[in-house]
C-alpha cells in the first residue's frame, strides 16, 4: 500500500492546510505504520514552469528526436501520473491562492493529465482527503460570497476526471489573529478551527478503516 501526500502552502510551518493534513495522516499512520508515504510540496519544491510545456510538445514528437528539456517534461509528467495511479490513499493540503488553485497545483495537475493515456482516471476510485483552506470568509451573504473558484474546480478534477472517492474539509477564516481586518470574527475563525480539525481526524479514521478494509479483501 501507498498514501500519497501532496501540500501547495507557501506558508511553511505557518500553514493551516498543511496542519490539517498533519491530522489526517497522523490518524492513518497509526494504523499503518509501515504503509510508505510518497509526500510532495509543491510551495516549498515547485515543478518547473516550463515542464508542462515540454511534456506536451514531447508526446507528440518521436521520442528519438526529443530535446532535453521534451525528455525531462515527459519523464516528470509519467512520474505524477504513476504516483497517483499507484496510490491506495491521497491527502492533498490545498490552500486558497488569490481566489482559485496556486499555480503551484495547477503546474501538478496539468503534468499529471500530461503523463497519463488520454481518459485515464488516475485516481479510480480511490480514496482521497482533500484539505481546502482560506484566509477569509466566502459564504452565502459574505463580501466574498462566489469567489472561491477553487473548490469547484478540484471537485472537477478529482472526483469527475480522476475519480476519486473524495472527502472535502474547508476551513476559512485562517487569517484570524493575522489581518487586523478579520479581529471581528475571531469566535466564528475558532469555532471553524476546530471544526475542521474534528472533521480531519475523523477523515483520517476513516481513510485508515477504508484502507485497511480493502486491503483485507485484496
Amino acid at each position: 500500500m501507498t498514501l500519497v501526500r501532496i501540500d501547495a502552502s507557501i506558508q511553511g510551518p505557518r500553514s493551516a492546510s498543511s496542519a490539517l493534513a498533519d491530522l489526517v495522516q497522523s490518524e492513518y499512520t497509526a494504523a499503518h505504520p509501515d504503509v510508505p508515504v510518497v509526500s510532495r510540496h509543491l510551495g516549498e519544491q515547485p515543478l518547473p514552469s516550463d515542464a508542462w510545456a515540454a511534456a506536451i510538445s514531447g508526446s507528440f514528437a518521436d521520442p528519438s528526436s526529443h530535446t532535453p528539456e521534451q525528455t525531462a517534461g515527459v519523464s516528470l509528467a509519467r512520474e505524477l501520473a504513476t504516483e497517483l495511479s499507484s496510490a491506495d490513499a491521497v491527502i492533498l493540503a490545498l490552500p486558497l491562492y488569490n481566489w482559485g488553485v496556486s499555480q503551484h497545483v495547477k503546474a501538478w495537475i496539468d503534468l499529471a493529465i500530461a503523463g497519463a493515456a488520454h481518459g485515464t482516471r488516475l485516481l479510480d476510485g480511490t480514496p482521497v482527503v482533500l484539505l481546502a483552506t482560506r484566509g477569509g470568509a466566502y459564504g452565502p451573504g459574505t463580501p466574498k460570497e462566489g469567489w472561491d473558484h477553487s473548490i469547484d474546480y478540484l471537485r472537477r478534477i478529482l472526483a469527475e476526471v480522476w475519480s476519486a472517492d473524495l472527502t472535502v474539509i474547508e476551513r476559512e477564516l485562517t487569517l484570524v489573529g493575522v489581518n487586523p481586518a478579520l479581529d471581528a470574527l475571531a469566535d466564528l475563525g475558532a469555532a471553524a478551527k476546530v471544526s475542521a480539525e474534528q472533521a480531519a481526524v475523523a477523515a483520517g479514521r476513516e481513510l485508515a478503516r477504508r484502507t485497511r478494509r480493502e486491503a483485507d479483501a485484496a
